[in-house]
């Protein structure tokens, strides 16, 4: 891949600077993945089991190998390293050997001359299974009803929160059981990759769309038994993620077979294909209760948490602790007694999913907050100021809240934003529910308004060493950056120049291609590369302006400390000197490396406690809607909201994220679902798995609050997960105002509406 330039102009932090990728991806020049190519190479494909849970008695492949075309064949027998990987915990097979844990679990992979030829000898392995009943209730893995169904068992992580005084009640109490269905991240770029060989056989360079350069070479490097130093990854264009690309999937499949046939190996998932090879949210069960006082302050929370983790790991232990430390919202609590658990089962393994484990708890916290309202004669906007938290107080985990707290301007700022016009006598088709061909009645139209409102940690937890690196090589007036940063379309290709025309006063920034050969940038995900990247980009940044400027202190006998950064020059507090960045620069080049590291983490302990996560955004959704009461069918109409930002760094982007968050957050309330009978998937497209359109959208009116967070490098907090977290509950507490009907569960669907 070429180094990106990005053009050269004033765009620093602040200003809405265009995303340098933007043309590109419009114009449709842009590279992802799938347009890699290379010559001699062969393409790569998966065989994957039928079966959600079963026993493989034989595999055969020596028709596939006959095939005129085919390279190899390999199987769990061919995998020379590590048999197994995974994001915490190595449990999920290369291939399937013994047992097939969940319907498209891998159990070989071909290599040929064209995909058909891989389609034919995938159709001509044959293998002999011994079909089990499957276990794909949770609720029995935790009980031990069933056997396991892998040697580490089937519980995936039990968390349990006492805190406070757990005997207290209070004279209104609220209680109910909701439940959130399975989300696909329905990236519109497919996982592709390309394997390329080393000519001697001893390594592997693989350009592949990921979330985490260096966690996948990682796996990579133990399943084939290499050193990581043999595997040398850079990023592809990546075509969203959405967390789904956190784990691997074709990565070592691809290099398994480069090695074997020493040629390039390109692997690109169908969309079906997709379905099965990466994870998913998790469906979840979550009862809950609040004690409240008469006036409608919480006095105590009790819930119980049910999290379907699928066959195998991946990240529900992290999943689970978000959601257990986040069900009491952004509201304070003294007492709490909670269980969470995480179990196996054999439905497809549930993993990482924008919001991830708070998107489940605050479906639930908010429903529970619109309850609470009726129960005590008040508004859902004023029961959640009574209780709204603020900096300083704690969670219901005894750690206190650090991060700016805006809850109650959040909610305020919200709630002054302009309700749309109501429904004209005779609308257009398209704004009705059910869109076009005059589905709707206007007369079975109801219009209802829901709120939401969220707490969001950022970062990892738990003692978790995260960390981000990122080099600045300042040369004659350009300055070049180089990180491993994931660029997965939430914009730090863009944000990344902006810092360092800021610290440096440069104009023209160029971006290195992301790869191995610079320290890990951690994961693109859980809100955390503007804070954790964009901080090692300011420190690095941040350390050549220091010895720039000594260079220029050294030249005209002047204490560096002096000197200061104006627009594009450099200037002398105390004198006269001003000089221009590049003139300064001229015939000197400085580099530095820098490391950001964010403060400790602790765990909790058998009680839960413990300041267990790094930071937190806070956000409010109010929803509009129109519902037609007959058809059940809905019309988001308007989301208003007012996010905390820290600092808006680039507010173009900032309001991007917005309304892509909103997009996701409306297709969880109200159509996006993975179904499932007894193990089996039966909607792996898009044309039974339904994804809001642009006619889905609604109006979006965002307001940025702007209190810098002291604790972050710029002032800024992470904005991508916030957007999608509130507006699904917010969505279905609009539907429960215009129906009357009890929402307990999304997505809602028109049997919800029309009972």
């Amino acid at each position: 891949m070429s180094t990106s330039v990005v053009r050269t102009r004033r765009d620093t932090l602040g200003t809405s600077a265009l995303r340098p990728d933007g043309g590109a991806k419009v114009q449709g020049s842009f590279a992802f993945s799938s347009d890699v190519w290379a010559d001699n190479m062969l393409w790569g494909a998966t065989l994957r089991s039928p079966h959600p849970y079963a026993r493989i008695i034989s595999i055969d492949t020596s028709e596939a190998i006959k095939i005129a075309g085919v390279e190899t064949v390999l199987t769990a027998e061919d995998v020379p390293g590590q048999l197994t990987y995974g994001l915490i915990d190595s449990d999920q097979p290369v291939f399937a050997s013994g047992l097939v844990r969940y319907m498209g679990e891998p159990v070989a992979a071909v290599a040929a001359d064209h995909p058909e030829t891989c389609r034919r000898a995938l159709a001509a392995i044959r293998v002999e299974y011994e079909v089990l009943e499957p276990h794909v209730n949770p609720e029995d893995s935790i009980s031990g009803s069933v056997p396991p169904i892998h040697p580490n068992g089937n519980l995936l992580r039990h968390q349990r929160i006492v805190c406070g005084d757990t005997t207290v009640t209070g004279p209104v109490v609220v209680e109910c059981e909701y439940e959130i269905g399975m989300q696909d991240q329905a990236f519109l770029g497919l996982e592709a990759a390309l394997a390329i060989p080393d000519s001697d056989g001893g390594g592997v360079e693989m350009i592949v769309a990921t979330q985490w350069l260096h966690e996948d070479r990682k796996q990579i490097a133990l399943c084939l038994g290499l050193p990581e130093e043999k595997i040398r990854l850079t990023l592809g264009g990546v075509g969203g993620a959405f967390g789904a690309r956190e784990d691997i999937s074709l990565q070592v499949h691809a290099s398994l077979l480069a090695l074997r046939t020493g040629r390039p190996i390109k692997m690109q998932y169908s969309r079906e294909e997709s379905f099965f090879g990466h994870v998913h949210r998790h469906p979840a069960k979550i009862w809950v209760r609040h004690h409240a006082s008469n006036d409608g302050m919480i006095l105590k929370i009790e819930a119980r948490m049910v999290f379907d983790g699928g066959a195998y790991a991946s990240t529900s232990a992290a999943v689970l602790i978000n959601a257990v430390t986040h069900i009491q919202g952004p509201y304070r609590c003294a007492n709490a007694v909670v269980d969470g658990f995480a179990a196996r089962t054999n439905n497809p393994p549930c993993g990482a999913m924008r919001g991830f484990g708070v998107v489940q708890a605050c479906f639930a916290h908010e429903s529970q907050m619109d309850k609470l309202a009726q129960a005590c004669g008040l508004s859902p906007v004023e029961i959640r100021l009574r209780n709204a938290m603020r900096t300083g107080d704690r969670l219901i985990t005894g750690q206190p809240v650090e991060s700016v707290a805006p809850v109650e301007r959040c909610i305020r700022e919200t709630d002054a934003i302009a309700l749309p016009p109501q429904m004209t006598s005779s609308p257009h088709e398209l704004s009705l529910p059910g869109g076009s061909g005059r589905t709707a009645d206007r007369s079975h139209i109801v219009r209802g308004i829901g709120w939401g409102v969220s707490i969001k940690n950022l970062m990892y937890s738990e003692t978790f060493d995260d960390y981000a690196t990122a080099r600045c090589r300042l040369d004659n007036g350009v300055v070049t950056l180089k990180f491993a940063t994931s660029e997965v379309g939430q914009g730090f290709v863009t944000l990344a120049p902006q810092i360092a025309r800021s610290v440096l006063g440069v104009d023209t920034v160029i971006v290195d291609p992301m790869d191995t050969t610079i320290g890990s940038a951690g994961s693109t995900s859980a809100s955390r590369q503007t804070w954790m990247s964009g901080g090692a980009v300011d420190g690095a940044c941040r350390l050549v302006r220091e010895r720039l400027f000594e260079h220029v202190a050294q030249q005209h006998n002047l204490d560096p400390l002096q000197l200061e950064i104006d627009d594009t020059d450099i200037i002398d507090t105390r004198g006269t000197l001003r000089i221009s960045v590049s003139k300064a620069s001229a015939g000197v080049a400085f580099e530095e490396t820098f490391e950001h590291h964010h403060r400790p983490t602790e765990d909790l302990d058998e009680n839960g406690q413990g300041n267990c996560h790094v930071a937190f955004a806070f956000v409010a959704h109010r929803a509009v809607v129109d519902v037609d009461t007959e058809l059940g069918l809905v019309k988001v109409v308007q989301i208003a909201t007012a996010q905390d930002v820290g600092r808006a760094l680039n507010p173009l982007s900032v309001l991007g994220q917005i309304e892509g968050g909103i997009a996701q957050g409306l297709g969880l309330a109200v159509m996006e679902e993975i179904l499932m009978v007894n193990g089996i998937v039966k909607n792996p497209s898009f044309t039974d798995y339904l994804l809001p359109t642009a006619l889905d959208a609604p109006d979006v009116v965002a307001i940025l609050i702007e209190e810098p967070d002291p604790q972050a490098p710029l002032g800024a907090k992470g904005v991508g997960e916030p957007p999608c977290i509130s507006v699904t509950p917010a969505i279905a507490a609009a539907i429960r105002d215009a129906t009357g009907r009890a929402i307990t569960r999304v997505p809602v669907r028109p049997s919800d509406i029309c009972l």
